[in-house]
């Protein structure tokens, strides 16, 4: 899942993320966004909630990856450190949320699943702006918001990343090429370590086995290449797949809907 970020327009952080108002417990703010990704990690003291209404985008946050369609929206709690990057063109509603009205959100950067009513919420929400008072419709409608990013399902298709260095090894070649059909006695030798040692430092640094982790990587540049238009077929190949049915039957187990239906679902 390579991405050179060199070749992004670089944001600066958003200025709203950083004023502190409790009467404004939610401020709003659209934008349009190209090829283009943070100029450096960065936190603020304001949550935010990332939503991309169109188009996909990857989020970096506590050294974890998550590639995240429009069904999707990312929390990145108050004074996290992150970075967002949008390799195409993405419509992007951006929530941040005063530390005040945070407290019930999770600690940890988080992706939701936008249900159609959270989804016309965060509409409304941008409509509204920060012209609103305490007391009005408007003040109203963004704690309604809270009270639903509360309440929203998570998502747990995140790439857990590790920290020990054999382990980062295999994580690393994967990422470069994440259609690497390899197991982990393939790794050992880059690794520096027994297939065994490796399988013991996924579930310990990650929580999750090495099938699974690759599985979710797969995934994920699945859903990548998907929102850049690539056929189902291509992608099948790309990722190391013999056949398109056990791509399909990958991706349905996985998302509870077949390539195509996930794209038209959430990505078209």
């Amino acid at each position: 899942m390579p991405m050179n970020t060199d070749k992004l327009t670089k944001l600066p952080p958003i200025e709203v993320g950083y004023r502190i108002d409790p009467s404004l417990p939610v401020i709003p703010l659209a934008m349009q966004v190209s090829q283009a990704g943070c100029a450096a990690p960065h936190a603020h003291p304001r949550g935010q909630l990332i939503y991309a209404s169109s188009g996909v985008m990857k989020v970096v946050c506590g050294g974890d990856i998550w590639i995240v369609p429009p069904s999707q929206a990312v929390w990145v709690p108050p004074q996290i450190e992150h970075e967002v990057y949008f390799p195409g063109e993405v419509s992007l509603c951006n929530l941040f949320i005063d530390p005040s009205a945070s407290v019930d959100l999770p600690e940890v950067c988080t992706v939701f699943k936008v249900s159609p009513l959270l989804r016309e919420l965060i509409v409304k929400a941008v409509q509204v702006g920060d012209s609103y008072v305490p007391g009005s419709p408007g003040y109203r409608l963004m704690m309604v918001v809270i009270d639903e990013l509360c309440q929203a399902e998570q998502t747990e298709l995140h790439l857990p990343m590790g920290r020990d260095e054999r382990l980062l090894r295999v994580m690393e070649a994967l990422l470069k090429d994440p259609g690497d059909r390899r197991d982990l006695n393939g790794f050992s030798l880059i690794a520096g370590a027994s297939s065994r040692t490796l399988a013991r430092l996924f579930v310990r640094e990650t929580g999750l086995t090495f099938g699974v982790w690759r599985k979710r990587l797969l995934l994920q540049d699945a859903i990548d290449r998907l929102g850049k238009g690539q056929n189902v077929t291509s992608v099948a190949l790309d990722l190391g797949y013999q056949s398109l049915s056990a791509f399909i039957e990958m991706f349905r187990q996985s998302l509870g809907a077949s390539p195509g239906q996930y794209v038209r679902q959430n990505v078209g």
